[in-house]
């Protein structure tokens, strides 16, 4: 069953949506690393109000004034004054194209690791975010031991072809973000719903006493 909702899923949206792409804006590696790290627990509308060219050239103390409005903006203008300098002493200010070396730098967990290889390198890596870890679980992708973002990142690296995982990223944010949101899921509409365990098991008529299906 897992395996034919992968296969239902990626057909779908390879036929409706083959070209996704991320909805924060950057003009480069550096720009998108800085978008991420602000994203965390923010909306991308509002990162990619305080992100703007210019802020990758920005000296740490000019930081803050540009992240004042997002969540947690003080720890965050420490990552990203911590993460120019590292990025400067130890990569030469080019941003790593690997996991672990991304996760060297101040701020940048595997999530955002995973979403920089994926977007500006082309990388087999899926970040699971709140979205993907909620949609995964609901659509029945991952079994339900799968509790932890680095669990469900591995349950769907084992069945997505790792040429369509940067593409499968986007496509559970994005239908974690507009459809199967965390309050009142858009079940009714949901293209997926026929391999939608959230849907079958909560939402779904159940037969009646007086339907067609009583015993």
């Amino acid at each position: 069953m897992r395996k034919a909702r992968f296969a239902f899923l990626l057909d779908y949206f390879l036929t409706h949506f083959p070209a996704p792409e991320t909805e924060l804006h950057y003009a480069s590696a550096y720009e998108l690393v800085v978008a991420v790290v602000l994203s965390a627990q923010c909306t991308d509308k509002r990162v990619n109000l305080v992100t703007p060219a210019h802020l990758a050239a920005a000296t740490p103390e000019e930081v803050f004034p540009f992240i004042r409005s997002v969540s947690y903006p003080n720890n965050k203008a420490k990552h990203l004054a911590g993460l120019g300098r590292v990025l400067t002493a130890e990569f030469g200010g080019e941003v790593p194209a690997t996991i672990d070396e991304l996760q060297r730098l101040p701020g940048v967990g595997r999530k955002t690791a995973n979403v920089v290889v994926s977007v500006i390198y082309n990388q087999p890596a899926m970040a699971v975010d709140t979205h993907v870890f909620r949609v995964s679980r609901r659509l029945g992708l991952v079994p339900g031991t799968a509790t932890t973002p680095l669990a469900v990142e591995k349950g769907l690296m084992r069945h997505i072809p790792l040429a369509l995982v940067p593409r499968a990223h986007h496509w559970l944010i994005l239908h974690g973000r507009y459809t199967c949101v965390a309050r009142s899921p858009k079940c009714g509409v949901c293209p997926l719903q026929g391999v939608y365990a959230f849907y079958t098991k909560n939402v779904a008529p159940k037969p009646t006493a007086s339907g067609p299906d009583a015993r």
